[in-house]
Formats: C-alpha cells, sequence, structure tokens
C-alpha cells in the first residue's frame, strides 16, 4: 500500500439514513452534495436508495448531472443553487429539480423550461439563499400558480438547540408558507434532532449520514489508514520537520507517513494530533507537508506497517475539533490519492 486507504462502510451510511429518518413521521431525503460529502456519490446515493430515500438533493446541477447518471431515472434530485444560467441543458436532460432563489431565476425557469417541476426557497433569516420575505409576499400566488413541488428554507443555527435563532426562523418560516398547501422542508440534520415542530413533510439530513455532529448516534463511515514510509532513530535535541518545530526530549523512533494538506490533513493540524496503532495513540510531530506527516512511535513494541487516523478510536470531528473546524470541512477536504474500497 504505497497511498493512504479510505474505507467507507456503506452499511452504516444507510444505518445512518434508518436512524435519522425513524426520528421523524415525514418523508426523510438524503444531501449527497459534494460527492457526498467526500465519499463518492455513486456508491453513496445507491446505498441510500436501497435503504429507501426517493429524494436527494446537491449544490449544483453539475452534481445533480452526475447524481443521475448513478442512481438512473425516478428519484428527484433537488439542486440547491436553482436554475442559473447555463444550467437548462443540465435541468432538462436530467430531469433535475431546481430550488429557486431569485425572482430572475424563476422566470428563467418559467421561460426556459414550463412544465419542469421546480421547488422555492425561502430565507427565513439566514441571509444565505431564497427569496426574501417581501420578494415572496409579492411573488406568492404567481409561484404558486406554477405548482412548485417544494417549499425549502434551512436553518443557521441548529447545531446549537438552545439557540434563539431556531425558533425565530421556525416563525418566520410558518408565517411565509402557512396555507400554501404545499411539501414543505426546513430541516436538515440538525433540525430534525430539534423536534417534529421542525420537521414539516420532508427532512433533508446531510452530514449526520456520513457520521458526524451533532447527530451524536451516528455510526461510523470512514476509516482512514496511513501507510509508513520510513522509520529512522532520532537523537535528544534533532529535529524533525520543517521550520525545526519538534525537537526530540528523548532517543525516540519517528514514522513517515505517505500523507499530507494535499491529501485533506490540514497544515493547521501540525502538532495537535494523533494517529493510532490499534488502540494506542502516537502523536504527530513537527510540521504537516504537503505529502509526508511524521509521527513519535517510540512507545510502540514493534514496528507498525499503517497508522489510523480515522476509525474507533478518532473520529473525523475528534480531528475537526483538534483544529478548531467541523467535521464537513475534514470530510470533503479527503483528497482523491487515497484508495477507496466500500463495504456493506
Amino acid at each position: 500500500m504505497s497511498s493512504g486507504h479510505l474505507t467507507i462502510d456503506l452499511a452504516a451510511l444507510a444505518a445512518n439514513w434508518r436512524a435519522l429518518d425513524a426520528k421523524t413521521a415525514c418523508e426523510t431525503a438524503a444531501v449527497v452534495k459534494a460527492d457526498a460529502y467526500g465519499i463518492g456519490v455513486g456508491p453513496a446515493a445507491t446505498a441510500l436508495a436501497q435503504a429507501g430515500a426517493r429524494r436527494f438533493f446537491v449544490a449544483v446541477a453539475e452534481e445533480g448531472a452526475t447524481l443521475r447518471q448513478a442512481i438512473g431515472p425516478g428519484p428527484m434530485i433537488g439542486v440547491f443553487s436553482g436554475h442559473m444560467e447555463g444550467d437548462t441543458a443540465l435541468i432538462r436532460d436530467h430531469d433535475l429539480t431546481p430550488m429557486l432563489n431569485t425572482v430572475d431565476q424563476m422566470l428563467r425557469h418559467a421561460e426556459a423550461l414550463p412544465g419542469q417541476r421546480f421547488g422555492i426557497q425561502l430565507d427565513s433569516g439566514m441571509n444565505r439563499l431564497g427569496l426574501e420575505p417581501a420578494e415572496w409576499a409579492a411573488l406568492r400566488e404567481v409561484a404558486l400558480s406554477l405548482d412548485p413541488v417544494l417549499i425549502m428554507s434551512h436553518l443557521a443555527c441548529a447545531d446549537e438547540p438552545e439557540h434563539e435563532m431556531n425558533p425565530k426562523q421556525l416563525r418566520a418560516f410558518v408565517e411565509m408558507t402557512e396555507d400554501c398547501n404545499l411539501p414543505r422542508s426546513l430541516s436538515a440534520t440538525g433540525g430534525i434532532l430539534l423536534g417534529p415542530d421542525y420537521h414539516f413533510d420532508l427532512a433533508r439530513p446531510g452530514v449526520g449520514l456520513y457520521g458526524g455532529q451533532p447527530f451524536a448516534e451516528a455510526q461510523p463511515v470512514v476509516r482512514l489508514d496511513l501507510p509508513v514510509i520510513q522509520q529512522r532513530a532520532v537523537e535528544v535535541g534533532e529535529t524533525v520537520g520543517y521550520g525545526n518545530t519538534w525537537t526530540a526530549t528523548r532517543p525516540s523512533r519517528i514514522a513517515t507517513v505517505a500523507a499530507g494538506y494535499a491529501d485533506g490533513i490540514l497544515r493547521g493540524l501540525s502538532s495537535k494530533f494523533s494517529l493510532y496503532d490499534g488502540d494506542t495513540p502516537c502523536p504527530a510531530v513537527g510540521r504537516v507537508s504537503m505529502d509526508l506527516i511524521t509521527v513519535d512511535i517510540t512507545d510502540l513494541e514493534g514496528d507498525p506497517a499503517f497508522l489510523t487516523l480515522f476509525g474507533p478510536q478518532q473520529t473525523v470531528d475528534d480531528i475537526a475539533d483538534a483544529v478548531g473546524t467541523i467535521g464537513y470541512e475534514i470530510l470533503t477536504s479527503l483528497g482523491a490519492r487515497y484508495t477507496r474500497s466500500y463495504t456493506e
């Protein structure tokens, strides 16, 4: 093994979808944008469809086209970015369902693809995507006459259950959509966990499917093993890596493993995390470089062939916490050089 080995547990992915689905009385979709959060959209979407998902969401139309090729005709594929200029052929040819965000998008869609199904995204307070309340009030009757298949919004602070923004957005969404008599969707993973008031007709979990917070019950989906290229003895006072940032304070054994920031292991993690040999943590020392990480294996009895970054002992969120980011960034940064295998 000359590159890192990323093992993706599709059975765990499906189990996470079923577990989140069981928390609601509504339909549960699956968000598979960014190549299914870095694990591979084809295998991931196929496993989720087999588990029961019938609606999927992606960020942009190009992702939707790739997804349609993977799962075939039938399931709805919603596009969060809506109907952008230049997307018409992709939306038509791959039967995509744009979530329209602006007046211009609504006009573009009605003129270019009359009869093609669409949804509407409303801004309930996040100030990111969607029609603002005043725009929606002016367009509501016309928009509803075009028969959208879904009205949706997105929560800004759902990962903080006590945040005042959650009920504020809920009230705004209800006020904008009451009496619409159409399917509604407000919740991703965090919103599902807020409870039934936030569920409406369709939930759209994303990161929780892939083992990430805030879904604490999630089964881990990814394991990453990194091969040891070389081991060396380092004497007291010798330094390791760029910038001489780590100095040995005892006779040490240092393993160099094949991965770095080009593979999604962020440079900001330097000297802030460990890799594992079984259950034994081995601290990474010195700077994370583009292709290599150096690890202190002095306390190991043997010479490991590989060390584990993600696994039973350490999740993507543990690594994210070490560098002050979120599991989403760690997952979606996983590089293309890893050998990937899928288990079911």
